[in-house]
């Protein structure tokens, strides 16, 4: 039994402290909340984890460091720089492998589907903070001062994403959905059950270490074919969807600083966004959950609030 370390105790960071948990592994889960699973071998920890002595003492004996934190969007580019550089300290005192849950953020823009080799070629300051991180990161892996891994995911099934914040509760109250985005260009979403399964292994696997990976997921559907499965697998009515005018959206934005945030991932529904995982699949026999699996999942969650 080893010590795992998870900053952070939203979807992913509470998913992966299960899965340890039931492996029979110790779990430490950190969070400013002290929130997190109740279970018998997850301890629950109410610290600031930008403050790197203090990191340090809490991941003092890990086998793992988990990076599962996630910033409200719009506090990116002031909470990320504290928090990151705790974390690379933390994994280079303790001798913790880092292992980061990560968006495709960091690609920006791009005209095929998305492998490994993709290039971190996010111009926009938000997006680009997550692949600076990495290549800080693998460099310090790469000077032999820390081990470093990454898993990549796209949209969350059962996390906050456009199916969950948006389209989740009025589908399944029979009620008209309004997607920001445009219903039927083709998106990769993923299982946030995968993203802690791939971030388990890849942690433990020293094939894992030194590089990023993409998180098993399913083909990719349109918004508008999400919605029909999501209403179909959960007993809902046959979906109405609308779309809402983008300049709606970008008045909407002047209010809300979530919706705000919107624009800037917009691209990734405008055109197809497509990850590969294949990598992930052929090395360490991953497969993605099935699908309706996963909405049904979504759906529990958002029926219990």
């Amino acid at each position: 039994m080893s010590l795992h370390v998870i900053v952070g105790a939203g979807r992913v960071g509470s998913t992966t402290a299960q899965l340890l948990a039931e492996r029979g592994e110790q779990v430490r889960i950190i969070s400013r909340s002290g929130s997190g699973p109740s279970h018998p071998g997850i301890e629950r920890v109410t610290a600031d984890a930008t403050d790197p002595a203090r990191l340090a003492a809490l991941a003092a004996g890990a086998a793992v460091l988990y990076n599962c934190a996630n910033p409200a969007y719009h506090r990116w580019l002031t909470d990320w720089a504290p928090l990151w550089s705790a974390l690379l300290q933390t994994a280079e005192r303790t001798g913790a492998t880092l292992a980061s849950a990560a968006p495709l953020y960091s690609y920006g823009p791009v005209s095929g589907p998305m492998t490994e080799q993709t290039p971190l070629a996010a111009t926009h300051p938000k997006l680009r903070i997550r692949g600076d991180q990495w290549r800080e990161a693998l460099a310090a892996h790469s000077a032999g001062r820390i081990r470093a891994t990454e898993v990549r995911a796209s949209d969350y099934l059962q996390a906050q994403s456009i199916l969950t914040f948006i389209l989740g509760g009025p589908l399944l109250a029979g009620k008209r959905a309004f997607s920001p985005a445009p219903l039927d260009v083709p998106h990769t979403w993923t299982s946030v059950n995968d993203v802690a399964r791939l971030l388990v292994t890849v942690a433990a696997d020293e094939r894992g270490w030194g590089r990023a990976w993409h998180v098993p997921s399913n083909e990719p559907l349109t918004i508008r074919q999400l919605a029909t499965r999501f209403t179909q697998v959960n007993g809902a009515p046959a979906p109405k969807l609308t779309v809402l005018p983008h300049p709606l959206m970008r008045a909407a934005g002047l209010l809300s600083p979530m919706v705000r945030e919107l624009e800037t991932t917009r691209y990734q529904f405008t055109a197809p966004f497509v990850m590969d995982s294949t990598a992930a699949t052929e090395t360490f026999g991953l497969t993605p959950e099935p699908f309706d699996d996963a909405l049904r999942e979504s759906a529990q969650l958002l029926r219990a609030g």
